[in-house]
């Protein structure tokens, strides 16, 4: 008995799945084919705005909602593809300063032409744009590199951090133009470099300013370094007249560590080693470097770091 009503309860099931499924394809079918009402957003773009032109704080919409109203399976389809139109800003703007104004009759005709022909554009919000403008100021503006970086072991960065540009225009009100000479990247920070790194970064803008644009591209030179070492003889400044300064020892090891890729550029010549007389210092000197004649070299050192000497007459 058991058997038989398990039996009839799971026909009941399968045929109430059965027709619960048809009647759900049936009401789908009937949805996509009759006419309702439905809301959407249509984004905008805006195109033919001049560079120094600048807009209210609230600036232009991104995106007006539309009602429309069309078979379902349209509709349906609007919701599934983002509608977007696009606006030509410059026959709206006349003179120094005034309001931006879109007319109702303008918009509705731009969204009417990305709706499909049987569609009925029922309403707009809001039904037409308006926005406040005015004319900005332009100034030319330093642009650095704002960030921190290290190098894998045994790399070198090579020179400085370059950006793709080394001046930037800027727009907004003469009062707030006038403090800013040099815009900065955002703080960025580079870890283990092992190789040239190329990469967009955005730029840190003050309130009320407009850049004519909001990023640049940073380029880091990276490679492998290695040392070259150097015996080079000892020279003293400023030494008293009438008396002569021997060194002990007279003669030091110099290193300096310099790209694999200018190994062969980096000469003798171009490092001094010297020591300074100072009268105050009795018997031990130190010993100072230059290299600054050649600018691959990144760091360098001596030893040892002081010497003896004596004083004759």
């Amino acid at each position: 008995m058991q058997k038989l009503l398990k039996h009839i309860n799971g026909a009941n099931i399968a045929t109430f799945l059965l027709f619960f499924v048809l009647a759900t394809m049936i009401w789908y079918g009937h949805a996509m084919q009759s006419v309702r009402n439905t809301r959407v957003p249509v984004h905008i773009c805006y195109t033919g705005k001049p560079d120094n032109i600048g807009l209210d704080e609230e600036g232009l919409p991104d995106e007006v909602m539309i009602e429309v109203r069309d078979a379902g399976h349209r509709l349906d389809a609007y919701h599934r593809n983002s509608l977007q139109i696009t606006i030509d800003l410059h026959p709206y703007i006349h003179g120094e300063k005034g309001v931006i104004q879109i007319p109702a009759n303008d918009l509705r005709s731009s969204i009417k032409a990305i709706l499909q022909d049987n569609s009925n554009l029922i309403e707009t919000v809001p039904e037409e744009i308006r926005c406040p403008y005015f004319t900005e100021q332009e100034k030319t503006v330093v642009l650095c590199f704002n960030g921190d970086i290290q190098t894998a072991n045994g790399y070198q960065t090579v020179g400085i951090p370059t950006l793709s540009q080394s001046h930037i225009k800027i727009f907004g009100k003469a009062k707030d133009l006038r403090t800013i000479d040099t815009l900065y990247t955002e703080h960025v920070v580079f870890d283990n470099l092992s190789d040239t790194l190329r990469k967009p970064i955005a730029i840190a803008i003050p309130k009320g300013i407009r850049p004519e644009t909001d990023s640049t591209v940073v380029q880091i030179i990276t490679e492998q370094f290695t040392e070259k070492k150097f015996a080079l003889k000892l020279i003293v400044k400023n030494a008293p007249e009438n008396y002569r300064i021997r060194l002990f020892p007279d003669e030091v090891e110099v290193s300096v560590r310099v790209g694999v890729s200018h190994f062969a550029q980096v000469k003798a010549s171009d490092i001094n080693v010297f020591c300074t007389y100072n009268p105050e210092r009795k018997d031990k000197l130190d010993v100072e470097l230059d290299y600054s004649a050649n600018s691959h070299i990144t760091s360098a050192w001596v030893y040892p770091g002081e010497v003896e000497y004596l004083l004759e007459q």
